[in-house]
């Protein structure tokens, strides 16, 4: 065996499973196989039993196929995520099947072989499983199998490996007669224990749970170990022509490129942008094959149904990294990409094609850098990013024992604008408000700051949680992934004083996002003393922090802003005491007064750009804010002449509704305004105080 290799491991716990039912054990089986990219890309891939339930209709016991329904991924799935039919009804409709040219018309029957009223619909792998006359069918997207599968010679390659015990079946888009097809294999090969797909993947068999699961493994692991062995000191990709940059450098550029590439893809619909530069990735963009490959496409059809048929090469050298050239004929290369997309519609449509969808591409491959990935959120960029990374190691096997070879573009378009896929696009849930935009939130980890947060992303939107208290800023981090998951949340450590710190801040959430949308500038400190017994360190503390680094963010934010040419917002959380004075607070009032005025400048700059920028001021928010944690609680009682305990009740009283603030009261107003529902509204101020005369705005 070559050095260096890493098998699948078997997970499987007799224990645990002893526990289980069938439909259980399927679950269990499907879960683990989901685990490891290795064995199958998110959402590829599917999985099935067979199980004798007994019949709500007669009470008898009947034959169920138990199959993964239709976009659900193997990895993540529940029991509900199984559709469940009759297998003597799935059986019967071999008798009305009229051949290839039925294959979308058989869909439709599918949901009258429904058993037990599942409203889980049945996708068109179903007839792949319940055709093959085995109780636990495996259907795998492995990356070191479709990399036989993408070679020229596959058939021999697959006999090579396997002998008999793996049969080859000729590329065939999934549906009914690819499960007669497998059927009518099994039926002459009654020893076999699975088959290659040409271009597309594994099928493996058994009557038993375990032993399907295991065989999967084995047969995954034998060609891992084969690849191992056959590219052990091989050239891979024709060998390196560029070297990488270092990791500081490739992460640079992608600050710079993914906010212009994002505003050039993104006008129709906002993109979220991904950035990967693995080892995998770096040796595939910095090798001699990179453009011939990567013009050849993908090979199996969940690789370019998330990343296109080819990706688009950005003409860069690592040795001579001229960013602002790349900048500059960006306009260029999307054109000819866009272009390339159209005649390839043109090509492949049929007369009742479904229109031509976005033309741009969702994968940008950049020499010495890496790659960068964009769709309409982080989790779809991030998986097409993971989707290439599997055509990459299959390009790699393939080409390095082989010839490897794509798709042809008629099959591709055929998968890529299949009705039955565009019906299923059209079935997708309206996006929600703030879906594709990235928000930046300063004080991220504090009530306000928090609150908001949780409150855009509930809208779909993405945060960056900006902070300069380390553990709250850990810990809201983690509430929000176990919450709204990973891919909706980061975090920077950020004194918003510092402006090195804010320059790399923003450029950190344009690596991790693509760029930014929504500022909210809301981290915020706050003093109480008589004039004169007002030192300057805490006049100046003030002004840095509440003038000072809100003018800080917001430049930088312009500044993306432009390059992007999206428009954006920015909403300043003040204070009714930028509006209204108050007696010893001077410091913080008049860094306050600033801050409203800054915003009023802003929007008078950036009006041209579609930049708005307004301005939320709350009053008396004590519960989950910080500013109320320290000293400035006792220093508003005191000024007040009551008791600490006795403040809340204290501003609710003084409020004209009588009602006491909360933070999630300010986030309501923020989202208004960082949303299209207040799309006409620019200079802005929003009162949340309950009511306060001396801080009407005027």
């Amino acid at each position: 065996m070559a050095a260096n290799v890493r098998l699948l491991e078997n997970r499987w716990d007799d224990a645990y499973a002893a526990g289980l039912d069938e439909p259980g054990k399927l679950l269990y089986r499907s879960n683990l196989l989901g685990a490891d990219k290795r064995i199958t890309n998110y959402g590829g891939g599917n999985t099935s039993a067979k199980v004798m339930e007994t019949d709500p209709l007669t009470g008898g016991k009947v034959k169920v196929l138990w199959v993964k329904g239709s976009g659900g991924d193997v990895g993540t799935i529940k029991l509900d995520g199984f559709a469940t039919l009759y297998q003597d009804k799935l059986e019967s409709l071999k008798g009305i099947y009229k051949g290839v040219e039925d294959e979308d018309r058989m869909v439709g029957f599918l949901p009258h072989c429904t058993f037990n009223l599942n409203a889980r619909a049945a996708s068109i792998d179903t007839p792949l499983h319940g055709f093959v006359p085995f109780t636990h069918v495996d259907h795998m997207h492995p990356d070191a199998i479709i990399a036989i599968a993408a070679s020229k010679n596959s058939k021999e390659l697959t006999q090579q490996i396997f002998g008999d015990a793996i049969g080859w079946l000729p590329w065939r888009r999934p549906g009914f007669q690819l499960g007669l097809d497998l059927g009518a294999f099994v039926a002459a090969n009654p020893n076999a224990k699975g088959v290659v797909l040409e271009s597309h993947g594994l099928f493996t068999w058994a009557n038993d749970a375990k032993a399907c699961y295991e065989l999967t493994l084995d047969i995954i692991n034998k060609a891992i170990v084969w690849f191992a062995e056959k590219t052990e000191g091989k050239t891979i990709f024709g060998g390196a022509v560029t070297q990488s940059l270092a990791v500081a450098e490739r992460r640079a550029i992608a600050a710079r490129l993914m906010p212009e590439i994002r505003g050039r893809i993104g006008k129709q619909e906002r993109k979220l942008g991904h950035f990967d530069d693995q080892d995998a990735v770096l040796e595939f963009v910095n090798s001699s094959d990179l453009r011939p490959l990567g013009a050849l496409g993908t090979s199996c059809p969940d690789h370019f149904l998330r990343t296109k048929i080819r990706p688009l090469i950005v003409d860069f050298d690592p040795a001579k990294p001229d960013v602002d050239a790349i900048v500059a004929g960006l306009d260029k290369a999307l054109e000819d990409y866009r272009a390339d997309y159209a005649r390839y519609y043109n090509d492949c449509k049929h007369d009742n094609s479904p229109a031509m969808r976005d033309a741009n591409p969702v994968i940008f491959l950049v020499p010495g850098v890496g790659m960068l990935s964009f769709a309409r959120d982080k989790a779809t960029a991030r998986i097409a990013s993971e989707f290439y990374v599997n055509a990459i190691n299959v390009m790699r096997g393939a080409s390095t024992v082989s010839e490897y070879q794509g798709l042809p573009e008629q099959e591709a378009f055929d998968i890529e604008y299949w009705l039955l896929e565009e019906a299923k696009l059209q079935r997708m849930p309206k996006p929600k408000s703030l879906a594709g935009r990235v928000a930046f939130v300063t004080g991220g980890a504090g009530g306000i700051g928090r609150a908001t947060a949780a409150r855009l992303v509930g809208e779909g939107a993405c945060v960056v949680l900006a902070d300069i208290d380390q553990a709250a800023l850990e810990g809201t981090e983690a509430d929000f992934v176990k919450k709204f998951g990973a891919d909706a949340v980061r975090s920077v450590r950020l004194d918003v004083t510092k402006e090195d710190a804010v320059i790399a801040s923003f450029a950190e959430a344009c690596v991790e996002f693509g760029g930014i949308d929504i500022l909210v500038s809301n981290a915020g400190i706050a003093s109480s003393a008589p004039i004169e017994l007002t030192e300057l360190a805490t006049w100046n503390r003030n002004i840095d922090i509440l003038a000072t680094g809100y003018f800080l963010v917001s430049r930088e934010a312009f500044r993306l802003f432009r390059r992007q040419a999206l428009g954006g917002n920015v909403i300043f959380v003040a204070s009714k005491n930028g509006l209204a004075a108050s007696p010893n607070a001077s410091a913080y009032c008049t860094a306050k007064a600033a801050e409203i005025h800054l915003a009023r400048c802003l929007a008078l700059e950036g009006a041209d750009a579609g930049i708005r920028v307004n301005t939320v001021n709350p009053d008396a928010v004590l519960r989950g804010s910080k500013i109320w944690s320290g000293e400035w609680r006792e220093q508003r009682a005191a000024s007040s002449k009551i008791e600490v305990d006795d403040l809340e009740e204290h501003y609710r009283k003084r409020s004209m509704l009588k009602l006491n603030v909360f933070p999630e009261d300010i986030a309501e107003a923020i989202y208004f305004l960082a949303s299209d529902l207040s799309a006409k509204s620019t200079g802005n101020i929003i009162n949340v105080d309950a009511g306060n005369v001396q801080s009407f705005t005027r």
